[in-house]
């Protein structure tokens, strides 16, 4: 526990096999109570390893898409009586060690969000962003922060806290399976007045550390721009989106 709350960490995977047991071994488990893996019905040996590493392993029969992955993340965690939630990708390419100062901010009341940003220190390209992806990075963040009027670093992250309120009060089950999961979940908490923070992340961009193709990043950047739009419209009463009715 930390300061008194029940932090449990999901790890949405997907083909992890080579990545799972790094990214494992160094998640404080002195302040994780328990860590959750959901696979989505992967194709190499994640479920086999997970298991092997006395994980509670949770395993989609189909695959349902990252956001479809993390829906029965959160599900899992509320009904193990999570306090607070810390998500991060099993691919190795975020920090784990910093589960311990995330779960804190949100433990002491200061955030109910915690993003891991790759961007705060200029850590992103030194830990091996691709340039391209570097770029997309920065100016879809800066028309998000325009639209939704906020200055946060990066809206993209995979390393992410939440507390249990945030994700109970969400109307996750309206948002989509796919990539833009993720955008569409911290819209919806800025749209409904929770505290967002960040800390630095350091990154690392390895073989072994997964990547959707440009086709699929082209998809989730319309996604996130469509998004912030249906976000705009929402604070101007022009209509109400499904992901942002409560």
């Amino acid at each position: 526990m930390i300061h008194g709350k029940r932090l449990l960490v999901v790890l949405p995977a997907y083909n992890a096999e080579r990545t799972l047991e790094r990214t494992v071994a160094e998640i404080p488990r002195d302040v994780a109570d328990e860590i959750i893996l959901v696979d989505d019905a992967s194709q190499d040996g994640t479920v086999a390893l997970s298991r092997r590493l006395g994980l509670p392993t949770l395993v989609h029969e189909r695959n349902l898409g990252y956001g479809g992955n993390q829906k029965t993340c959160y599900a899992a965690a509320l009904e193990r009586d999570a306090d607070i939630v810390v998500m991060i990708h099993p691919d190795y390419q975020y920090e784990p060690r910093l589960v311990p100062a995330m779960g804190s901010l949100i433990a002491l009341g200061v955030y109910d969000v915690v993003l891991g940003s790759r961007i705060l220190g200029k850590g992103a390209l030194a830990g091996g962003m691709p340039r391209y992806k570097y770029v997309a990075n920065r100016a879809l963040t800066l028309f998000q922060n325009v639209m939704l009027g906020e200055k946060l670093s990066e809206y993209h992250t995979g390393c992410r806290a939440f507390s249990r309120r945030v994700l109970a009060a969400l109307p996750l089950a309206a948002d989509s399976d796919d990539f833009v999961f993720d955008n569409q979940m911290l819209a919806q908490a800025l749209f409904f007045g929770f505290r967002v923070g960040e800390v630095s992340c350091p990154t690392r961009y390895e073989a072994d550390s997964s990547s959707i193709n440009f086709g699929r990043s082209t998809r989730y950047g319309l996604g996130v721009v469509w998004a912030s739009l249906q976000y705009r419209a929402a604070r101007w009463r022009l209509f109400r989106p499904r992901i942002f009715s409560s």
